[in-house]
């Protein structure tokens, strides 16, 4: 009884980690295009290419609610799993504002910067859950 309950917890945290790979993937595509249309702003790209820099970005910031949901499941399944207890994108608020009300070299390359830093932390978490999904398939 006790390995049939372990097991169910191992196959559901390997469904967890599947859908949170599968949500990270969606917000890495999401993030490695807003930063294409980024670089595109840096060279002058304007109002047209911030609106669309900026629904990358918001796609993106669905997927990382999905995956910030997706690891809280998971941390419940497995008990105090060693993952970040939330993911917050380091685009925002004021960053949003000044990049179209400010439009400038200056701004265009802080936000490009901002999204190159949150594409490595989701690619690093990414890596995370691969290397979860590796152990817990061991476990099976």
């Amino acid at each position: 009884m006790a390995n049939d309950i372990q097991a169910n917890l191992v196959n559901q945290a390997i469904n967890l980690t599947d859908q949170l790979i599968a949500e990270l993937d969606q917000a890495e595509r999401q993030l490695s295009s807003a930063r294409n249309w980024s670089f595109l702003d840096v060279l002058g790209g304007g109002f047209i290419v911030d609106l669309i820099k900026h629904s990358k970005l918001s796609n993106a910031k669905v997927s990382m609610d999905r995956v910030n949901y997706l690891l809280q499941e998971l941390r419940r399944v497995l008990g105090g799993i060693s993952m970040p207890s939330d993911y917050s994108m380091s685009v925002g608020g004021f960053a949003t504002f000044a990049d179209f009300f400010f439009d400038s070299g200056i701004v265009d390359v802080y936000m490009t910067a901002k999204i190159m830093s949150s594409l490595n932390e989701v690619r690093n978490l990414k890596n995370r859950c691969y290397e979860l999904r590796s152990r817990l398939s061991n476990i099976r």
